[in-house]
């Protein structure tokens, strides 16, 4: 009994794995309008309006809250004496109505006397229009600082700001705790920014533009490599992609919303929002085109290359270039087209451009979420999200071979024959084959089509 247990538990490992390879990489993924994919494993998290009565977030650990109209919330995380701590704070408003241009959130960093390490904000600005928005705050260890520099204890607060004549209900927030890594050891580093880079704009792609589909949030972001890519957002609907950026590359990124196919031409302000976000989720910069029912395009302004000294400049834009890693672009869409260009998605190109070779990481060990890897190149070859290329176990295998449908149905049916052998081994009929025909040499399994 306890062998037939064994037999089926990896007979069901073995058709799990085959129905993960039929969903191959990069086919669509990306939820409905105002839908927002929430980390699988975000664990629930209150927080509390009295700062000593905060929950504590875990390293690396994703967590999901909510939040509602001018609420400031505490959560809390213990930081040691030598790493730069970030917590990010995804603002989610779903289908929640109107929001107005300075609606947003606000994330700090305190010790838990109230003094402030850093914050950062977040709002819909000229958009005007609900989409998940990121914000992250960091406390950086440096020579000579006077505060924030002890191991310990410290608050993170959001708050949230909303006019009146917005809607009131809650937001949901999705909260990353990450530390970056140590230097190595006798490293000297720059303290000053950058004095220039080079800020020409990227000549236009000529290669054959190809498919690939957004995913509905950041743990499902699609992941991109130098190309033209092709894909649908409706109106209320934004969509996510990550491109793997290293030490010295520097990243544009272009999108083209595709002209409309009805007679309509009624001119909408603000009708697309490119951004980027990097690794910790910080923002970056954005960009947005207006539309009338032709072809438009927005681009990202010039950044520099990813370099730890950009931490030191006074560009908030150049200091969210301070290290590698995934970046995430996201491509949103105004739900106020569907007034004059209905509720269909619409086409639209995604050029993405990563020039310049890597450079070393100024890292020691592992980079983590702070680098990018020879197999993070790999998963953005293929396509892969995300959660895709973070499983493990059977289905990974079998996604990462890069298997397809047919050759998993083959190796289906050759696992099949060797538990029948089994089975007939131990005197017991194999499923599907008369008595006797599991041992039966030279017996062959019916092929697969």
């Amino acid at each position: 009994m306890k062998r037939q247990r064994n037999r089926s538990r990896v007979a069901a490992a073995v058709l799990a794995a085959m129905c993960a390879a039929a969903v191959l990489p990069g086919q669509a993924h990306a939820a409905g309008p105002g839908v927002y994919a929430f980390d699988p494993d975000a664990k629930n998290v209150q927080g509390a309006v009295a700062n000593v009565e905060a929950s504590e977030l875990d390293e690396g650990v994703p967590y999901r809250s909510t939040i509602r109209p001018g609420e400031k919330l505490y959560y809390r995380v213990t930081l040691d004496d030598v790493s730069t701590a970030y917590v990010s704070a995804v603002a989610v408003p779903g289908d929640s109505g109107e929001v107005a241009y300075g609606d947003g959130i606000t994330v700090s960093l305190r010790e838990t006397d109230d003094t402030r390490c850093g914050s950062d904000r977040a709002a819909f600005g000229s958009g005007g229009y609900a989409r998940p928005i990121a914000a992250y705050a960091y406390r950086t260890v440096e020579e000579g600082a006077g505060t924030c520099q002890e191991s310990g204890q410290y608050d993170v607060l959001v708050e949230r700001e909303s006019e009146e004549t917005s809607n009131s209900d809650a937001w949901d927030l999705e909260l990353r705790f990450l530390q970056e890594p140590r230097l190595k050891s006798g490293s000297a580093m720059p303290t000053d920014g950058p004095e220039s880079w080079p800020s020409a704009s990227a000549q236009p792609l000529t290669g054959k533009q190809r498919k690939r589909s957004g995913g509905a949030g950041y743990s499902e972001a699609t992941s991109l490599e130098n190309g033209r890519w092709q894909d649908t957002v409706a109106p209320g609907q934004t969509r996510f992609y990550r491109v793997p950026v290293d030490w010295g590359q520097q990243i544009h990124a272009t999108a083209g919303l595709s002209n409309s196919t009805g007679a309509t031409t009624e001119f909408v302000g603000n009708a697309l929002t490119l951004a980027l976000d990097n690794p910790a989720l910080g923002h970056v910069s954005d960009a947005t085109l207006s539309y009338s029912g032709r072809p438009a395009s927005a681009s990202l302004k010039p950044l520099p290359p990813v370099a730890y000294r950009n931490r030191f400049a006074p560009s908030a834009q150049v200091n969210a270039m301070r290290f590698a890693g995934w970046y995430y672009l996201s491509v949103s869409l105004s739900p106020k087209l569907t007034e004059s260009y209905g509720s269909e998605p619409i086409p639209f190109e995604l050029s993405v451009q990563v020039k310049n070779r890597a450079e070393s990481s100024p890292y020691e060990g592992d980079a983590g979420a702070f680098g990018v890897t020879d197999q993070d190149r790999e998963v953005a070859r293929k396509g892969k999200n995300a959660r895709e290329a973070a499983r493990s176990g059977p289905m990974t295998v079998v996604a990462a071979a890069g298997i397809g449908t047919g050759s998993v149905l083959l190796l289906g049916l050759g696992v099949w024959t060797l538990l029948a052998r089994r089975r007939a081994a131990a005197g017991t009929p194999a499923a599907g084959y008369p008595a006797g025909v599991g041992h039966r040499p030279g017996h062959q399994p019916p092929q697969g089509r």
